[in-house]
């Protein structure tokens, strides 16, 4: 076939065949193979070295299916650098030989805007020190997406020629087009600054913080502390990492007269006809969904489904309740607290499907006016239209995106929690994991390190458990069963839910040796643990035992956190050293310490984890 008929071809059948199945679909098959191969043999008459990737989609049809050329001393991957690449448009009216770049890795790495900025500061110089592009294409290209990342296409190329559909040249014409931008492809990595300034995971020409991200267990924090320790700044710092923080923060101010989940994700008044009310909190959750869906990751019915790298560049949305105890957590955040339990994430190999239960159920939008709605979620926009269906149609449920982080102090203004609440999050007594240092006030040596989004969610899974220390859980398994003993007849004791959690944190921190699986042992004690243990002696006394359960697990622990009992002999899991050649800092057992607090508490008459 020619090459004319395979663009003929492709543009022709492309707009049927993204309405029926994709899997071993004739023209996706054509574009990866006979398609591919065509081009592959254009290329290598060019240069040998040179190889091509094409794409229709993953799992389901792309909005904008392409075919690249990656020259290896610039990029040996779409998700970066620089590249010549066919980019046919959604509705099949056309394509484009676009030199392009890739969007994925510099925005996983510096946040969809820094990123966006760089690709346009690389397209100027390129155009600088390459005017001949300037004369062989078009500095614009509409590709008709209605997907943020077919979009994304759109914004970062640096010179492109069009072909109409109904107007394609001969395969003479095309191949000189493909050859010529080879040669500028080429040019440019025989630049002096191609090196420094145009290969693939370069690095960013904005000074911003790049730093991998450690993944929490559960997106569900408390921060607990006296007032003024910085815990709300701590979120903001978290989000303003992103490089977007305007998208990734929310901040609400918890009120003393919220009682119902409605204070939180609105509700329906009759007031002026039948609309729905949305709160900050509903249109944070609908950024977030936005931000995933934009890396093409697809709806699966009411789940959502992509690869790896499409979750790897979705940034992680903090949500910040302020004060989150000024009013009974129980019953405004009721909703969250059910459904945070039904997120699961399946993995197979680099393929992963999120399935979340509805926070809000799509019969709460039943009799509302849809237009108002949809304009108030900010979802007007064409481009939403596959989003907003999917929220008429199966509700508003949790996007894997969100971490929910409650600030809290105890005292008289405020509302305990119930077991129910903390078996749910991770406790952070902020003040013991965040020390505040007045002696570094001016010049910090400690830093917390960047958190994210958990992508697992069942601990029974042996295979992400294969690790070089505690490879099958076993040993975590036998250290909550002896801590479960001590709990053992008290309000206290440890269910499924805690095991999950522990493995998940297990999977997550790949602890190379005992310290270092100790040192994580410590932090689920002081998270998960001793955050449910308060009262009186006769509550914290086990059939009229002589010891108290404090006094047990100090005990108990002194054995099972033997490596890190004494002295600052364990890795902080949460804070780094600023400096970079000594990241990693040693700190005392924070278990050890706590249940002394607590113990001594005990002897004035009651005592609980909370500052």
């Amino acid at each position: 076939m020619s090459l004319k008929k395979f663009f003929k071809t492709i543009t022709s059948r492309w707009g049927i065949a993204v309405n029926e199945q994709f899997a071993e679909h004739p023209v996706a098959e054509l574009f990866r193979n006979d398609f591919k191969n065509e081009v592959a043999s254009i290329v290598s008459e060019f240069d040998s070295t040179y190889t091509v990737k094409a794409s229709v989609g993953a799992g389901a049809w792309a909005s904008v299916p392409w075919l690249s050329v990656l020259n290896p001393v610039i990029t040996k991957s779409t998700q970066d650098g620089i590249y010549p690449v066919y980019l046919f448009k959604a509705d099949g009216s056309g394509f484009y030989l676009s030199l392009n770049q890739g969007t994925t890795t510099p925005i996983k790495d510096l946040g969809r805007v820094v990123a966006h900025r760089r690709a346009q500061s690389i397209k100027d110089k390129v155009l600088m020190l390459v005017p001949g592009l300037k004369e062989w294409g078009i500095s614009e290209i509409a590709l008709n997406s209605t997907t943020a990342l077919g979009k994304s296409y759109e914004k970062v190329s640096i010179s492109a020629k069009y072909y109409d559909a109904n107007n394609i040249p001969n395969d003479a014409d095309l191949k000189v087009d493909l050859v010529t931008l080879l040669g500028f492809y080429q040019e440019i990595a025989d630049l002096d600054l191609a090196a420094e300034q145009l290969v693939a995971s370069q690095k960013s020409m904005i000074k911003i913080n790049t730093k991998k991200r450690t993944q929490l267990p559960k997106p569900f924090l408390l921060l607990a502390g006296i007032s003024g320790t910085g815990k709300t700044r701590f979120i903001r710092e978290q989000a303003k990492a992103s490089g977007n923080e305007q998208d990734t923060y929310c901040l609400v101010s918890v009120r003393p007269d919220w009682h119902e989940p409605s204070d939180l994700l609105g509700y329906v008044s009759r007031l002026n006809g039948v609309e729905y009310v949305v709160t900050d909190v509903l249109k944070f959750l609908v950024r977030a969904w936005k931000e995933i869906i934009n890396t093409e990751i697809v709806f699966n019915g009411a789940d959502v489904c992509g690869s790896k790298a499409m979750q790897q560049s979705v940034s992680p949305f903090w949500l910040c309740l302020d004060e989150m105890n000024l009013a009974p957590v129980e019953q405004y955040f009721a909703d969250y607290l059910s459904v945070i339990e039904t997120r699961e994430w399946v993995w197979t190999d680099d393929q992963f499907e999120y399935k979340c239960a509805p926070l809000l159920k799509p019969d709460a939008f039943d009799g509302v006016d849809k237009d108002k709605l949809r304009a108030a979620l900010n979802l007007s926009e064409p481009e939403n239209e596959i989003l907003w269906q999917h929220f008429l149609c199966h509700g508003i449920s949790l996007p894997f995106n969100l971490i929910v982080a409650g600030t809290v102090n105890m005292d008289e203004t405020t509302h305990g929690f119930s077991r129910k609440v903390i078996d749910r999050a991770l406790t952070v007594d902020f003040g013991g994991f965040f020390p505040n240092d007045f002696n570094a006030f001016f010049k910090p040596t400690t830093q917390p390190k960047l958190l994210t989004y958990p992508t697992r969610s069942n601990g029974r899974e042996l295979v992400d458990l294969a690790l070089p220390f505690d490879g099958d859980g076993q040993l975590s398994i036998n250290f909550l069963s002896a801590v479960n003993n001590v709990l053992n007849n008290t309000p206290f004791k440890l269910a499924y839910r805690a095991l999950n959690e522990l493995l998940l944190s297990v999977m997550l921190a790949k602890p190379n040796n005992a310290v270092e699986l100790q040192a994580l042992w410590d932090d689920f004690l002081m998270s998960k643990i001793l955050p449910r243990i308060e009262g009186d002696i006769d509550k914290l006394s086990v059939d009229g035992g002589s010891e108290h359960i404090l006094t047990q697990l100090e005990s108990l622990l002194s054995s099972e956190l033997s490596d890190i009992w004494q002295g600052e002999v364990r890795p902080d899991l949460y804070r780094e050293g600023v400096e970079t050649d000594n990241k990693v800092i040693n700190i005392a057992c924070r278990s050890k310490v706590k249940i002394a607090w607590m113990s001594k508490q005990l002897d004035a008459g009651f005592t609980s984890f909370w500052p």
